[in-house]
């Protein structure tokens, strides 16, 4: 699974991995931070946090389109310091006034701004790492172990924002203060990613360089062969198609932390005990990581040594499980904490995904990106017929005799579904633009993937005012548009295929 990728892939995912342990640490906390530091309403939060991942996804276009003309490499490492400024700021606590509300919109902006100079331009350097002959049929494969990678560091994130959070309030700062605390851990993480960044430059500099066109050398245009400006043409237009397709998953799924954080916070039980339990120490996650990874180097394994050690990690890994077990504790479940489910199946679920498909494509049956988007969005919709099964017969929030007593596994089934699904869809998505961009426009249409992802989030919102009206509505509106999305991707799907 991790043989034959080129090296640069691992120090660039390790350095975005750095980069998502510090966003997702503070998306975790932050429609709560809305609530507890400004009094603000879930309708007031709603729209704030869905216009703030917006742009979140919407500005890399702009940074795409600046790294096609100033050099992806460039506008990456202006991307990590402008986010560190953001962060620090978000960490000041200047209050619930108008002081802090103009501090925070400012630092969004910044994180904002940030990440669009990083997050696209990132993953354009990793795709010229498969311009190489020797690795380009690795390319879905090292996108899978990329997105892996960058999902270990939002696994821990909730578990550090609670944890930070939980300290603070040990020295005696308010709640509101707290949630500061949780804020900084994203400057820490920012740091060490412009140290990882940095420290393994050597490794992908052959990529850092900007490549100019034969327009840009002459400073002049160049008339390009009227086939290729079809091909080019035909290109942008099937990744369009699929644009449209995804912003509708991102909608969905994002309802992580705003409708979903909302079910945990207001309808599941808020307490757990035995087996169950276990799931919301994060310790305990990564120790059932560890268990998949050593079975597949225990049965892939080439050397003796090998499946030793793979068989002794599995050993103490079940170990430290049973050590772990209480039958008597009682386990609070915070409603953050339920987001740190889906960055472990990701890890968890990646090398069962490579396995399969790398099995079918042994067959010569693994199915094209475009068919894969398909059925992530298929699958998506069967997550939300999920909550809409559980959630019938519950009352409307803030009824008077709501008892939030659902019991944790109905979410931790749901995003287990989701993950498969953005498994499906997103790290194969994101190796599709790569393969399929024209050259000149590589930067700008890895751009249009997260503009997409930006529509998806300011539709985020919609599901959120729909808060207040019954359950199974708000879930199967979410279902319905997936199962539309896979409808329409599966109708012009030999079009995709053809460039793929």
């Amino acid at each position: 699974m991790f043989e034959g990728q080129p090296r640069g892939l691992w120090a660039l995912a390790l350095a975005n991995t750095g980069e998502r342990f510090g966003y997702y640490t503070m998306l975790a906390v932050f429609v709560l931070f809305l609530g507890e530091n400004f009094g603000f309403s879930n309708q007031i939060s709603s729209p704030i946090y869905s216009c703030f991942l917006g742009f979140v996804y919407f500005l890399p276009l702009v940074g795409g389109m600046a790294a096609d003309r100033w050099g992806y490499s460039r506008m990456v490492v202006i991307g990590m310091f402008v986010m560190l400024f953001g962060y620090l700021l978000l960490s000041v606590p200047l209050g619930g006034g108008m002081a802090g509300i103009v501090a925070m919109a400012a630092a969004l902006a910044l994180v904002c701004l940030g990440t669009g100079l990083f997050k696209g331009n990132l993953q354009v350097m990793i795709g010229d790492l498969y311009q190489d002959s020797r690795y380009a049929d690795k390319r879905d494969a090292g996108f899978s172990l990329f997105y892996m990678l960058i999902n270990v560091g939002a696994l821990f994130a909730p578990t550090a924002a609670i944890r930070m959070m939980d300290w603070a309030v040990g020295m005696g700062f308010s709640k509101a203060d707290a949630y500061h605390f949780a804020f900084a851990v994203a400057c820490v993480s920012v740091v060490v990613s412009i140290l990882i960044y940095y420290g393994g430059l050597a490794t992908f500099r052959h990529v850092t360089e900007v490549k100019k066109t034969a327009a840009q050398k002459n400073g002049q245009e160049v008339e390009a062969h009227a086939a290729e400006e079809r091909d080019t043409k035909e290109r942008i237009i099937c990744l369009c198609l699929v644009y449209a397709v995804v912003l509708f998953f991102w909608m969905a799924f994002h309802q992580n932390g705003l409708t979903l954080t909302w079910f945990a916070s207001e309808y599941t039980y808020r307490l757990s005990s035995g087996w169950e339990a276990m799931m919301f120490d994060v310790t305990n996650l990564v120790a059932v990581i560890f268990i998949v990874f050593a079975l597949f180097s225990l049965f892939n394994g080439k050397t003796l040594k090998t499946r030793a050690i793979s068989a002794t990690l599995i050993v103490a890994s079940l170990g430290f499980l049973w050590y772990k077990y209480n039958p008597e504790a009682i386990v609070r479940v915070d409603a953050p904490i339920f987001q740190h489910f889906n960055p472990c199946f990701v890890v968890m679920l990646t090398p069962v995904s490579i396995a399969f498909f790398g099995w079918l494509a042994g067959k010569g049956k693994e199915p094209k990106a475009p068919v894969k988007i398909g059925l992530g969005m298929l699958v998506a919709a069967g997550a939300y017929l999920l909550m809409l099964v559980g959630s019938i017969g519950l009352p409307l929030p803030n009824h008077p005799f709501h008892v939030a007593d659902v019991t944790p596994n109905l979410l931790v089934g749901t995003y287990f579904i989701l993950t498969i699904a953005e498994l499906l869809l997103s790290p194969i998505g994101i190796s599709f633009v790569t393969k399929v961009s024209p050259e000149k426009y590589k930067g700008m249409m890895m751009g249009g993937w997260f503009v997409a992802t930006a529509l998806g989030n300011m539709l985020v919102g919609i599901p959120g005012m729909m808060w207040g009206v019954p359950l199974v509505y708000v879930w199967g509106t979410l279902m319905g548009i997936c199962l539309l999305a896979s409808l329409f991707i599966f109708s012009i799907i030999r079009k995709l295929n053809k460039v793929s």
